[in-house]
């Protein structure tokens, strides 16, 4: 009988990529996303559980509106932490290993560095708070579980989410002929969501539990990285660098909030494809994804 997995947000950037990297790797796959399944209710997700006995749970969802999470912190905590004890109470009958992802906005962005899953957690924000809780829920109700962490996931799956990535931001703004000012002041480390998912199945696979970084592997300010897009896309637009004093939001951000995936290597797993790699992957499967041809994910 083939392993049974079960993908929680199924339908965004990484899900999609789970779902089929599971499914190439011989798993029964069952994928659940809203309104399908309101992971917010405890009952609906405790039988749903129950009926399938999965062998591992990818929790995938998550709220990510950053700025809007200071306006209703209830609903953040309702998806990243509540949620995430409702999936957790489910495996923890059903014996199931539980991979959660988290984020980078975890930290405060002081260290200048990237972070290592040693550091101490400090979020600035209601995002972050949310997404601190939703880990420690899943460390609270379960023994065996992994949490991952992660920074800035695009992938192909971005063309068909309502809020897209930052590659599909730059490429619409780019499409107005006006200036674009982008952070110079903030560092991340972009993740390509099927590399992402990969390595998450690699650590299933080895019986690795516990807290990993798993992160783009190149520490690149949102500017820089926006000219990268436009250089990959052949475009040239006029892009002009701001600050976090100048471009204000609703919500603090970690100004360098790039991960390390020292821990992760460590244990084995092949090291993240080089951003520019990366990134010629994305615009290969996204003309593909365009033109209806549906081909494989790459830059594995």
């Amino acid at each position: 009988m083939l392993a049974r997995a079960v993908v929680f947000g199924s339908l965004g950037q990484l899900g999609v990529e789970l779902v089929r990297a599971l499914h190439q790797r011989g798993y029964q796959v069952f994928g659940f996303d809203k309104p399908e399944l309101d992971i917010t209710d405890r009952s609906a997700v405790e039988q749903k559980l129950a009926g399938l006995d999965p062998a591992v749970v990818f929790n995938a969802a998550a709220y990510n509106q950053v700025d809007v999470a200071e306006e209703e912190p209830e609903a953040a905590l309702a998806v990243n932490a509540l949620a995430v004890r409702n999936i957790a109470l489910g495996c923890r009958q059903t014996g199931a290993l539980l991979v959660h992802y988290s984020t980078d906005y975890v930290f405060d962005g002081c260290a200048g560095r990237p972070y290592t899953e040693e550091d101490a957690p400090r979020p600035l924000g209601a995002y972050g708070v949310s997404k601190l809780a939703g880990e420690y829920y899943a460390q609270a109700y379960l023994d065996r579980v992994l949490i991952i962490r992660t920074s800035g996931v695009f992938g192909p799956g971005g063309l068909r989410t309502a809020r897209g990535n930052f590659i599909e931001l730059m490429l619409r703004l780019a499409e107005q002929g006006k200036p674009i000012r982008v952070v110079e002041d903030h560092v991340a480390s972009p993740t390509y969501a099927p590399a992402l998912a990969a390595r998450s199945i690699d650590l299933v696979e080895r019986g690795v539990t516990g807290l990993f970084h798993i992160g783009g592997g190149t520490a690149i300010s949102w500017f820089n990285w926006a000219r990268m897009i436009f250089a990959a896309a052949g475009l040239q637009v006029e892009l002009r660098p701001t600050n976090e004093r100048e471009y204000r939001t609703a919500a603090r951000r970690p100004k360098y909030s790039a991960l390390s995936n020292a821990k992760m290597e460590r244990f084995g797993l092949k090291p993240m494809p080089p951003l520019p790699d990366a990134l010629r992957s994305y615009f290969m499967l996204r003309q593909a994804a365009l033109a209806g041809t549906g081909q494989e994910s790459g830059c594995r």
